[in-house]
């Protein structure tokens, strides 16, 4: 396929989902990353979207990107919603929030994705430290308002609205976010492999997570055991962006070597 052809297909496919990463891309059309990355630098300096890190974002006005087929591609099939994924290993969850509140200090600006882990965080942080949160989650701004907890200040980024997964994504998204540098970032994933590292199941999703980890000085990954024995299909992270990771006992009859092995900080719930 010569390039003026990928191009084409490359927005045609961005009508189904505003940002695509260039690892995708380049194993979908079979040629190298580079090769990808002419072509969104191209596409960019033609104004049909924009690159960021790691990949290129849609323009929703941009009148060229019209749908040429109905089917989406295979390896962008739409994560359970966020709500369902809630149900799953609730109490765990907050085990792991609770462990991942204690490393949560006074004055913090703290990032938060889009996940059923994270959402109760602000549960256990103490009243009298004042903290700031970032995050493009609905759900964990909701969840959050519950705890009516006067020193603890929320920053909702902006962007497309995603009702099944009560999230915003997109490039207003983006935009927002690089109004802020987070000292620390806690966020889940869909599995942790040696084989694949950290990857994710939204190509929405990851794009602002990854965004947030390269601003972010300190990054913990909450996750539970089941996440070391599946890959998701989205290369969300390296071991190297990410120095900590949270989990519960159940690790124990997992092999994480290959995390402690790169010096990475496991913590595992009491």
């Amino acid at each position: 396929m010569y390039s003026l052809e990928r191009k084409k297909e490359i927005l045609k496919m961005l009508n189904y989902q505003d940002s695509l990463s260039v690892n995708y891309l380049a194993e979908h059309f079979h040629v190298s990353k580079e090769t990808i990355r002419r072509d969104l630098r191209q596409l960019e300096e033609a104004g049909k979207a924009t690159r960021m890190h790691g990949g290129i974002i849609a323009l929703p006005s941009d009148p060229s990107n019209q749908p040429a087929c109905s089917a989406l591609p295979s390896m962008l099939i739409p994560e359970p919603p966020v709500k369902d994924r809630e149900m799953n290993n609730t109490e765990i969850k907050r085990t792991i929030c609770r462990k991942a509140a204690s490393y949560i200090e006074p004055g913090d600006n703290v990032y938060v994705d889009n996940s059923s882990t994270t959402i109760y965080l602000p549960e256990y942080i103490s009243n009298d430290i004042p903290v700031t949160f970032i995050s493009n989650s609905i759900l964990f701004l909701v969840e959050a308002a519950k705890y009516n907890k006067p020193n603890l200040t929320f920053i909702c980024l902006g962007g497309i609205f995603k009702g099944a997964n009560l999230s915003t994504h997109g490039y207003i998204t983006i935009e927002n976010a690089g109004d802020y540098y987070p000292n620390k970032a806690f966020l889940s994933c869909t599995g942790i492999t040696s084989f694949r590292s950290i990857t994710d199941s939204s190509i929405e999703e990851t794009t602002i997570k990854k965004y947030m980890i390269d601003r972010s000085r300190e990054v913990f990954l909450l996750a539970d055991h089941t996440k070391f024995l599946q890959d998701g299909q989205i290369f969300l992270s390296s071991f190297d962006s990410v120095q900590h990771v949270i989990t519960d006992t159940l690790l124990d009859s997992v092999d994480y070597t290959f995390l402690t092995n790169r010096n990475i900080n496991v913590i595992s719930t009491d």
